[in-house]
């Protein structure tokens, strides 16, 4: 890769499902996965393969389904023990990067490592040597460099270097730093250490000052070529470097930064949504590059001006990263085929019996609505997401509320593997209790609704909405979400659909993990 050319290596598997309920499935981290290489990705940080069976399982799995497609990275602390198993998770991929992290700032030598100095040094080095056992890409990371002295951060790195490493990573792990500050950090290593041009120096910024993007941004123009970053700036208490800004501000100003990325920025949004929809984390509507705002103009002089040219007020156009508004596309006319080409124009390859699923839900809705948008066409696509794991389905349900009135909810349910039909009711606060409670009480679990979010896809008062519920069942978290023009009714879907995974994760139990933070 060329000097002017930026490493995107995405974290979103490792250091953003560390974020508080946004754990994955292996079959979801393989969703994520594929995703990420369409996207154009160079590395991705696949997990941390000794913290649980289940890691190591989806490193080994990505590993092999597309370690000849980008990097596939794994993590480890500087312990033989994580260096091993991230080196059996890797070993089948074809392009495969070992990463391995020790903290160096005096606050971690004294209060969580209790080592020296010198010890550092010495365990940096031993590591990165045996992870260069494993492979020839080795990535080093001083954990917490933006508060380690220069002087030693300098030493680390040098010795890190000459050990093997060929990309040296310093990490802003509690978002400390400020931009001429993380500037400064790195324009002095590649003032200081002797043998830096022999590897790529990297940044992994933390949100929790809101400053991981300029941060990272201020290491590329002092001579980082790498950036960590995850989509969404998915991660642990405030987040990472959001992909989609980093790559955007890149393109858009490539005219001051003079450097580019591999990333296909046509599909920023689509995989925006994807993240979105398995973690449960709502894209807020103002956020940069991929929220619903990101290109709405409402204001009548920015009205006025984009008339006359978009240019006025906007520095990138929607298409450019795959953008999805409220655009007007069908209605209940509109025939199959017609239907067909729209769910392809919107990036979604489809077969033909999901096809006609979707088509009829469609048309069900465009006798319920007045107008359907493509944002109410990927809600349908995406409800589908995921039911081959359901263990339960709705047929029906009927709820009572009202003013002086009991709210009571009844309803009909199946399981996937009984054509028995279960019936039960429930009372509660309102109708949308009153039926959460009937639905635990068909599916067996009692559950703790722990979040609960519903907003508009599109416009109108015949908009659907979409819910969104995070529950805790047993110290576990589960997401589910639901779309409907009746929100009684999205919000039913979505918690039965929390409750589905429950069912099927939860049945397997879950193997505690060790952390890790760069």
């Amino acid at each position: 890769m060329s000097g002017d050319t930026i490493t995107i290596f995405d974290t979103t598997l490792r250091d953003g499902e560390q974020s508080p309920g946004c754990s994955m499935t292996t079959d979801e981290k393989m969703e994520v996965a594929k995703a990420l290489v369409e996207l154009g990705v160079d590395v991705i940080e696949a997990g941390f393969p000794i913290a649980s069976p289940d890691d190591f399982k989806a490193v080994q799995k990505i590993a092999r389904e597309y370690g000849s497609q980008a990097t596939i990275c794994g993590l480890s602390r500087c312990r033989a023990e994580d260096i091993d198993r991230a080196g059996e998770a890797l070993k089948d991929a074809e392009k495969r990067r070992m990463h391995v992290f020790l903290a160096t700032s005096a606050i971690h030598r004294e209060h969580k490592l209790k080592m020296g100095k010198d010890e550092i040094v010495q365990r940096a080095v031993e590591m990165v040597e045996r992870a260069k056992g494993f492979t020839d890409d080795v990535e080093f990371s001083p954990e917490d460099a933006a508060r380690t002295e220069l002087d030693f951060l300098c030493e680390v790195t040098e010795k890190a270097i000459a050990a093997g490493a060929t990309t040296v990573n310093i990490p802003d792990t509690v978002g400390y730093s400020t931009p001429s500050h993380f500037f400064n950090i790195i324009r002095h290593l590649k003032e200081n250490v002797p043998n830096i041009e022999q590897a790529v120096i990297s940044t992994h910024c933390h949100n929790d000052l809101g400053l991981a993007v300029a941060n990272s941004l201020s290491a590329i123009e002092a001579g980082a070529r790498q950036v960590e970053c995850t989509i969404n700036g998915l991660g642990e208490r405030a987040g990472n470097a959001a992909l989609e800004e980093i790559v955007m501000a890149i393109q858009t100003r490539k005219d001051h930064y003079k450097v580019g990325t591999n990333i296909n920025t046509k599909k920023l949004f689509s995989t925006s949504r994807l993240i979105s929809r398995i973690t449960g984390m709502l894209v807020q509507r103002n956020k940069a590059i991929v929220g619903q705002n990101a290109f709405a103009h409402e204001a009548g002089i920015h009205q006025h001006g984009m008339l006359q040219n978009r240019s006025t007020y906007e520095i990138m156009r929607p298409d450019d990263v795959g953008y999805v508004g409220t655009n007007l596309v069908l209605g209940k006319h509109s025939g199959r085929h017609a239907f067909k080409d729209r769910v392809k124009h919107l990036g979604y390859e489809l077969d033909d019996s999901l096809v006609q699923e979707v088509f009829d839900e469609f048309i069900a809705l465009a006798d319920k609505k007045k107008d359907v948008y493509d944002s109410d066409i990927i809600a349908l696509i995406e409800g589908h997401v995921g039911e081959s794991q359901d263990q339960w389905s709705l047929d029906r349900f009927h709820t009572v509320a009202g003013t002086d009135v009991l709210p009571t909810a009844t309803l009909e349910m199946r399981r996937e593997d009984s054509e028995e039909v279960f019936q039960d009711a429930a009372t509660g606060d309102g109708p949308v209790d009153a039926i959460f409670r009937a639905l635990e009480r068909v599916v067996g679990i009692e559950a703790r609704l722990t979040d609960y979010q519903v907003r508009s896809i599109s416009s109108g008062k015949d908009a659907q909405g979409e819910v969104m519920v995070e529950i805790n069942v047993n110290d576990q978290v589960f997401h589910g979400k639901g779309v409907s023009t009746d929100i009684v009714a999205a919000s039913a879907r979505a918690y039965l659909k929390a409750l589905n995974r429950a069912a099927v994760e939860g049945a397997s139990g879950s193997e505690g993990s060790t952390e890790a933070t760069p």
